[in-house]
This record gives C-alpha cells, sequence and structure tokens, in this order.
C-alpha cells in the first residue's frame, strides 16, 4: 500500500515537472518577442525600412497632391471658408486612405507628438506639403502670366493673385491667437476624424467642416485687425505671409503648430487614446 503511494506520488511529480516545463518551453518565444520590439521604444519602422518602402513615397506624393489643390483653392477661391470646406472634403476622400489626407505641417506636427506617426513620416509630409503649396502657386502664376501675354489688351494691368494682408504693428498678438484658436479648433476635429470606425465620407466632412468652423472663427478674429487668417503654414508660404521675421513666423508657423498639437491632446483627453 505505501509503495502504490509512493509511486503515485512520484508519477504526479513527475506530471508536474512536465507541464512546468512545457509551459516554459512556450512562454519564452513570446517574452523574447515582447523584449524585442520594446528595445527600439517605437513600434513604427526605422528611418532605412521606411524608404525602401513604395508605400511611404506613395504617401509623400499624396501629400504633395492634396496640398496642392488645397492652396490652389485657397488663392483661386480669395480663402473662403466655404470653398476650402468642399475642397477638403473632395481631398480627404482622394487621398485619406493612402496618407491620412494632412495637408496641413500644422497637423502634421501635432499628429507626430501625438504618436500618431513617425519622425521620418512627419519630416517627409512636411517637406512635401510646402512643395505642393509652391507648387500651386508657380502654376497659378504661369498661368497668369500666360494669358496676359496671350492677350495683352484684356490684361493692361498685372493680375495678381490673392495674398495675406500685412500684419498691423502693434496687432500681432490679436493675429497669434485667431491662428491658435483657429488651429485648436481645426486639430481637434482633425483627431476625431483620425478614429477609427467612422465610414469615408464621414471623415470628409468632419475635416471639412471643422476646418470651415475654424476659418470662420479665425477669420472674424483677424479682421478686426485687418488681418488674414491662414492656419496652414504650408498655405501661409504660398500667400507671401511667411517671412524671416519674428512676428510672422510667430503667427503662421508657431501659434498654428501650438493651436494644432493643443487640440490633438484635447481630444484625446475628452475621447481617450484607446479609441484612435
Amino acid at each position: 500500500m505505501a509503495t502504490k503511494k509512493a509511486a503515485t506520488t512520484k508519477k504526479a511529480s513527475t506530471s508536474r515537472k512536465t507541464v512546468t516545463t512545457k509551459t516554459t518551453k512556450t512562454t519564452k518565444p513570446t517574452v523574447v518577442a515582447a523584449a524585442a520590439t520594446t528595445s527600439t521604444g517605437s513600434s513604427f519602422p526605422s528611418f532605412s525600412e521606411s524608404i525602401r518602402q513604395i508605400a511611404f513615397w506613395r504617401t509623400l506624393v499624396a501629400e504633395l497632391v492634396g496640398t496642392f489643390l488645397l492652396t490652389a483653392v485657397v488663392i483661386v477661391g480669395q480663402g473662403q471658408p466655404l470653398y476650402i470646406l468642399f475642397a477638403l472634403v473632395g481631398i480627404v476622400l482622394l487621398i485619406g486612405t493612402v496618407s491620412g489626407a494632412y495637408v496641413n505641417p500644422a497637423l502634421t506636427i501635432a499628429a507626430w507628438i501625438s504618436r500618431r506617426i513617425s519622425w521620418i513620416r512627419a519630416i517627409g509630409y512636411i517637406v512635401f506639403q510646402i512643395a505642393g503649396a509652391l507648387l500651386a502657386l508657380t502654376v497659378l502664376n504661369a498661368f497668369i502670366g500666360g494669358a496676359a501675354a496671350a492677350d495683352p489688351a484684356s490684361y493692361s494691368q498685372a493680375a495678381a493673385l490673392f495674398s495675406a494682408a500685412a500684419l498691423t504693428d502693434g496687432k500681432e498678438l490679436y493675429v497669434f491667437f485667431a491662428e491658435l484658436l483657429g488651429t485648436l479648433i481645426l486639430g481637434f476635429g482633425f483627431a476625431n476624424a483620425l478614429r477609427g470606425g467612422q465610414e469615408r465620407l464621414t471623415k470628409a466632412f468632419t475635416v471639412g467642416l471643422s476646418v470651415f468652423v475654424a476659418l470662420m472663427v479665425a477669420f472674424i478674429a483677424a479682421s478686426y485687425v485687418s488681418a488674414t487668417a491662414i492656419l496652414n503654414p504650408a498655405v501661409a508660404f504660398s500667400l507671401n505671409a511667411v517671412k524671416w521675421e519674428l512676428w510672422p513666423l510667430a503667427v503662421y508657423i508657431l501659434a498654428p503648430v501650438i493651436g494644432a498639437t493643443a487640440g490633438f491632446f484635447l481630444n484625446d483627453f475628452l475621447k481617450g487614446r484607446e479609441a484612435k
């Protein structure tokens, strides 16, 4: 009886040891994989991996095309918010599934700061967004120059494209806060559009209506001091608003970045990061 009990105990002990050994062997690769993932401190692809991917270059070209279209609409439409609303709806539907349709360096920096995109993607987006805006200005200038040369009688005076009004001395701070408030609204709406579970048309109108409301608020605030609200550093370059001076850089670059970042974090605070 004692011998049988000892054999049973030995068998049970051996079984427990086998189970423990199997469990250890099964979980070991998982621990190693987790360590490999966290060792880089980020889930984004590295620089070398990104530039070798054709999908990465597609996103950059998409941002260039989107910003080109947006800037062209702003210039031709004299910066009217209603035109920009429908333009952005169309742009988001066209390239939203390719690059996210940021078409704005302020939104791009805000997405990078809130860890929605990698730094290499953010830098690429900004470069191609500015290039797209400047390309739109160049193309429209070429059209005007060509039309004037073809029919000089109808163009007795040189046609001028829409451009931003000069900042009034002593009133720069009003425009700074108009830009900041407008991009805060825009950043909040855009961050909401980036969340999952929405249809493409819903996302497109979320972005379009966000920029419409943001521009209306910023335009009204800036109009009191005879200034122009732009809410987009890339477009600001094409409207000749950015000069290498303190206030133009602060108003049309720094303020939009601060506002858009605040809008992203406000959206995360109200709706939670897990819903992205």
